[in-house]
């Protein structure tokens, strides 16, 4: 059935192709034989009672000299979309939490967002690890630096990081004695003493990050069966493919495995069809489900077809309607 599906994203003329999820599963969609509509965020408004949208409709080829071919038409109800994306990147801010409003509000007069609204509000991709805390690694969430303070000195090296970050930003590990702890806690929460204006993420520092920050994938509940474990460069302890890490393609462990299945039925419950785990070591760090990325490397290392899945776990659900 030719779908029509809307994709509300950041600048399509701004991606890097060869690396870009949101790509692929446009790619996958319109191969699938359906239309593409495509709008960023400042195209949403509500009027006479509808959330509506100025789109474009879109056409997309896997080609790096031009990748992307748009025309105009103009504003129209959000619902006459069969499904709408959310894949606008982080960060997670006011406007990213207005704009879910006006997502739920389509949602309701019957279009399907993926994921879905209430979800990208909810599990903020660090705090929402907190409801799975035999799979995580000690951790807090505080604006005191009383309490990062005493974390630190139970687990003597901690890696500290904001709630709204994305991509390695502002992530600082720390060890007892630094003698940057106090400027690095004030820059976080806000504050020179007491409680700040913001909260921080603590997780105690892992070392097996210098085998790879390791993306699992889940797709409608199911884990793919291969990772992308994102390797820290020399003198780094990010692993972040933005912050320069490389990128090695592995079969999914069965630790990995069994993470997964402890987060996915949650993730399901919760409507949300394609989200990133993050797990180094043993141990879930994140859990991504504004704007997941990784598609494109493992299919191309491993000939698995990502998006394409993910377009059939959304046609699935249209289908039933």
């Amino acid at each position: 059935m030719n779908y029509r599906l809307g994709v509300v994203m950041d600048p399509i003329g701004s991606i890097k192709i060869h690396k870009d999820s949101t790509f692929a599963m446009l790619l996958a969609a319109q191969q699938r034989g359906w239309s593409l509509h495509y709008l960023e965020l400042a195209d949403l408004f509500l009027a006479n009672g509808k959330v509506q949208a100025r789109m474009q409709h879109l056409e997309v080829t896997d080609d790096p000299a031009g990748w992307y071919r748009l025309e105009p038409i103009g504003a129209q109800p959000l619902a006459q979309l069969d499904a709408v994306l959310m894949r606008k990147d982080p960060p997670f801010d006011m406007e990213y939490i207005y704009a879910t409003y006006l997502l739920e509000l389509a949602r309701a007069a019957g279009c399907l967002v993926v994921n879905a609204p209430q979800a990208l509000r909810d599990a903020n991709e660090k705090a929402f690890t907190a409801h799975f805390p035999h799979c995580c690694p000690p951790l807090v969430i505080s604006r005191h630096a009383e309490v990062l303070r005493a974390f630190l000195a139970e687990q003597q090296e901690i890696v500290l990081k904001p709630l709204d970050g994305m991509g390695g930003q502002s992530i600082f590990r720390v060890r007892v004695g630094d003698p940057n702890t106090s400027v690095i806690i004030e820059a976080l929460i806000g504050a020179s003493r007491g409680a700040g204006q913001r909260f921080c993420m603590a997780q105690r520092f892992l070392p097996e990050i210098a085998d790879g920050d390791k993306r699992v994938l889940i797709v409608d509940g199911e884990p793919v069966p291969f990772v992308l474990a994102r390797i820290p460069g020399a003198g780094e302890s990010r692993g972040n493919l933005a912050a320069g890490a490389r990128a090695e393609v592995r079969p999914i462990s069965a630790r990995e495995r069994w993470i997964a299945a402890q987060v996915a039925p949650e993730l399901q419950a919760r409507g949300v069809l394609f989200a990133g785990l993050d797990v180094i070591g043993d141990w879930l760090t994140e859990i991504n489900i504004t704007s997941p990325t990784c598609i494109r490397e493992i299919d191309r290392a491993r000939d698995t077809a990502i998006a394409e899945d993910f377009m059939a776990a959304i046609e699935a659900r249209l289908d039933a309607r």
